[in-house]
């Protein structure tokens, strides 16, 4: 299906996700990148080194969930706006996601959007808890979701705009 549509199965994801355990801990990368094409940014950028350095260019990321600390530096680095931190712990009824948005006029602090799945479907709403602007990379917005739609919010869209 992946190959098809763009959207990745249950299968795919999870390759890529972190057991329930790590999520436990707080704050974690999800990579959801699935083609090899040349392209490392990710690697390269993350200086904790839990994105292993790629052997070959081509090669699909590979995260040491145990050295993320869901920094989120790396999101502003992928050009495919696949990485995704999530932290389950930001409170007891919600979770704390941080993606890359490149649509303007950016949302802004406090503001509620909604929040979309993979294939563009609304979820619901989502609160936006901080914008990040990051000068000539992907900005970064984090959203305060249900704990349910965590794993599936992967992007936005801001009322009232096209």
């Amino acid at each position: 299906m992946l190959k098809r549509t763009g959207i990745p199965t249950d299968d795919d994801l999870e390759k890529v996700i972190p057991d329930e355990k790590r999520l436990a801990q707080g704050p974690v990368v999800i990579i959801e990148c699935f083609q090899k094409i040349p392209c490392d940014p990710c690697a390269i950028s993350c200086k904790l080194g839990a994105i292993k350095p790629f052997k070959d260019i081509n090669d699909l990321p590979i995260v040491d969930f145990d050295k993320c600390t869901g920094c989120g530096t790396c999101i502003s680095s992928c050009p495919g706006l696949a990485i995704f931190v999530i932290d389950e712990n930001y409170s007891d009824e919600k979770s704390l996601i941080k993606l890359p948005h490149e649509m303007l006029p950016l949302p802004e602090k406090g503001e509620d959007v909604y929040a979309l799945d993979r294939d563009g479907s609304i979820l619901g709403k989502a609160k936006v808890v901080r914008v990040l602007k990051i000068k000539n990379k992907t900005n970064i917005i984090s959203l305060e979701v249900p704990k349910s739609t965590a794993m599936k919010v992967r992007s936005i869209k801001v009322e009232g705009r096209k």
